[in-house]
């Protein structure tokens, strides 16, 4: 059986893709802020030694093995250029540990946990549009932070692919999330909508389905590929 530890499990993306993997027969160990059943650990990756706490519970419940890591633990929460310098760092710092530092952690401490085995892995990185292109001017740590994943995903799945460590990233654009939600709201609405030529933004279980594919089912050869699933609203 395949175990994977799944960051950000307990709603949206998250949620649709533990539903998936589960449904494959991946035994998931799910990650959350506050969890309160047997399949999900409670970690805040706004202190620097969740991560590694995580990994070492999740370790644990799978058995002393774990197969595949996804990185898909996120936080959007805009900041304002006029806010306060110290409110204004704290959201960049809180962000990049959130999105980035967390999952760097978990990367590092996966890899190593295949190669102390001599085992093959994968990585799977929930990043964003936004490390492509950017975001509003209310989220540049957001941006910065998925813009950073991407170039840490690449730098993976080129200096292990040769140990069977396989590296893939997802980068979604707006999906049906209450976390989206909120923010389609916060820049007018429906009226967002015309800059997607799809006409509608993703359901979670959309991307879920890449997220399962990556983890279980992409060919090794497909290391280091970026999918894009964003309705066209940015294409490279």
């Amino acid at each position: 059986m395949t175990c994977i530890l799944l960051t950000g499990a307990s709603r949206g993306i998250g949620a649709a893709a533990k539903r998936a993997l589960e449904a494959r027969g991946a035994r998931v160990v799910g990650q959350a802020t506050k969890a309160d059943s047997t399949d999900m650990v409670a970690a805040d990756f706004c202190e620097p030694g969740a991560p590694q706490e995580l990994w070492q519970t999740a370790l644990a419940r799978a058995g002393s093995s774990i197969d595949v890591l996804v990185n898909n633990a996120g936080l959007f929460d805009p900041s304002p250029l006029d806010r306060s310098d110290i409110a204004w760092l704290d959201a960049w710092e809180d962000t990049l540990r959130i999105n980035l530092t967390a999952a760097a952690q978990l990367s590092r401490f996966a890899v190593r946990h295949w190669q102390e085995r001599g085992v093959a892995g994968r990585i799977v990185h929930v990043a964003s549009r936004a490390g492509h292109r950017g975001d509003s001017p209310a989220h540049w740590h957001y941006a910065a932070a998925k813009g950073g994943m991407l170039a840490m995903h690449k730098t993976i799945a080129r200096a292990y692919a040769g140990e069977g460590i396989l590296s893939f990233a997802i980068t979604p654009g707006f999906t049906d999330t209450a976390m989206a939600g909120d923010y389609l709201e916060s820049r007018g609405g429906p009226g967002l909508l015309a800059d997607i030529p799809l006409g509608r933004v993703a359901e979670p279980e959309e991307i879920a389905t890449l997220i399962a594919f990556c983890a279980l089912d992409a060919p090794a050869s497909m290391t280091g590929a970026t999918l894009d699933a964003n309705g066209a609203s940015y294409v490279r």
